[in-house]
């Protein structure tokens, strides 16, 4: 019994040992996998490790910080240069250029849009009804008062002539027979002939006969007259548009559109608007009979047209828009000025004598108001606040807060407070050695720190070689 109970337990430790095919391994087998496993997982995290260190990507980021440490420097020594680092921006001239402030005429000149309209627009029309045998002009061309434009048939109001005149000899015949008898009936009554009766009517049909001589007379006057208007003449001087009819056509007075349009350049006038408030010194000008100039200029406002001088203006002001209107007249000789053209306008209202005059570029405008920067003689600025005055284009007249004779920067004012330093261009060769000077300066201790920085990375990189 007791052989057959040690066989057992001697079966069952040996059959873990080799187990059979096809049944699961025992707890040995899995310890020893799991050993393997936890193994080649040290292996790998080791090789990870040596690899990290031999890469040493802390290194890289202290670089790109010292690299970055040495663009601000230099983006600090740039900014110092240009005046805006710390300490040094304060006492940096700044280059600037200047003028000085001049005496002399400053004109008062309005500017205004305008449109170019003629003097004269005149739509030529037929007087009477025909056939148009003729067109005597050309498109475009010149004309002159009273040339020939167009030939209406005049053969119908010739007949209507003749017989008129014909209807006038008649009664000048019939007339002419009645007077004798008159005279005759005023002998026979004055002799107590006849009744008196007789010769009051003889003196009746003598009057009717006259009034119908000159009835006659009118009938001529007027078929005389529409051969007049046969011929269609230009009735004003000026350039012919282009024709609305051609010859053949039958033209009647009601025709709308006309033979042709005529518009005068010579003279021509120009309508332009202005402000209500400069009424007053537009008034007093014209009231003292002194004329004022205008000068047109093209659209982009820097060619002159033509001069002329202002006619009149307008009877009211437009409640609408607060301006009113004016008219200029131009010789046009030129021909520059076209019908309908957009012009600008100068209108030289008065000359201010004496005044004191700057370049525009030099006024400037802010919280309290228009200033300029002067310049003193230890080549520092001040603001200075003056009061505008007339203005023409480039130059502007100071009417107080500025002397003759003192300079005021024109460019390069937005780099300047008061009290900065300036440069002008008479002292542009010392600032430009100093400048030099600044730059070589910067450049030496940006090689220097260029040095340091790449002796810092190869001493830690050989302290870290040699630590591995």
């Amino acid at each position: 019994m007791d052989e057959q109970k040690k066989q057992p337990e001697s079966s069952r430790h040996a059959e873990p040992a080799s187990p059979p095919p096809g049944r699961e391994p025992g707890p040995g087998a899995v310890k020893r996998h799991r050993g393997r496993t936890i193994a080649l997982i040290v292996a790998v995290v080791l090789i990870a490790g040596f690899v990290l260190m031999r890469w040493h990507p802390w290194n890289k980021s202290a670089d790109g910080a010292s690299a970055a440490t040495g663009a601000s420097g230099a983006q600090a020594g740039r900014a110092g240069r240009r005046g805006g680092g710390p300490g040094g921006g304060m006492n940096q001239p700044q280059p600037v250029h200047v003028a000085a402030a001049t005496q002399g005429e400053m004109p008062v000149v309005l500017n205004a849009l305008g449109t170019v309209t003629p003097l004269a627009n005149v739509t030529v029309r037929t007087q009477l009804s025909g056939t148009l045998q003729t067109v005597a002009f050309q498109e475009g061309q010149m004309v002159k008062r009273g040339d020939l434009l167009a030939q209406v048939d005049p053969r119908p109001y010739q007949i209507s002539l003749a017989n008129a005149e014909g209807t006038l000899a008649k009664d000048m015949a019939l007339l002419q027979t009645a007077r004798l008898d008159l005279k005759r009936y005023q002998t026979l009554l004055s002799q107590d002939s006849i009744a008196s009766q007789q010769v009051d009517t003889q003196a009746s049909l003598v009057k009717q006969y006259e009034g119908q001589v000159k009835a006659d007379q009118a009938n001529i006057d007027t078929f005389k007259l529409d051969l007049t208007y046969a011929r269609i003449t230009a009735p004003v001087s000026g350039r012919v548009g282009l024709r609305q009819v051609d010859a053949g056509n039958y033209v009647t007075p009601s025709d709308t559109n006309g033979v042709v349009v005529i518009t005068q350049l010579q003279p021509i006038s120009v309508i332009f608007t202005t402000f209500e408030d400069n009424l007053p010194a537009i008034l007093k000008q014209l009231h003292t009979g002194q004329k004022m100039s205008v000068t047109a200029y093209d659209r982009s406002n820097t060619t002159s047209l033509e001069a002329g001088y202002l006619e009149t203006l307008d009877n009211q002001i437009d409640t609408t828009t607060g301006t009113v209107k004016l008219r200029a007249t131009f010789q046009n000789n030129g021909g520059l000025l076209f019908p309908n053209q957009f012009v600008n306008t100068r209108l030289l209202v008065n000359v201010v004598k004496d005044a004191v005059i700057v370049p525009t570029s030099s006024v400037l405008n802010g919280s309290m108001g228009a200033f300029v920067y002067v310049v003193k003689p230890d080549n520092t600025v001040t603001v200075r606040t003056v009061k505008v005055g007339p203005v023409d284009g480039e130059r502007t007249s100071i009417a107080s807060g500025l002397q003759v004779g003192e300079r005021v920067v024109i460019d390069g004012s937005d780099r300047l407070k008061e009290g900065a330093k300036i440069t002008i261009p008479a002292d542009r060769p010392r600032g430009a050695s100093g400048a030099s000077g600044a730059s070589g300066a910067h450049a030496a201790s940006g090689a220097s720190g260029a040095v340091g920085a790449s002796g810092a990375r190869r001493h830690k990189h050989a302290s870290q070689t040699s630590a591995e």
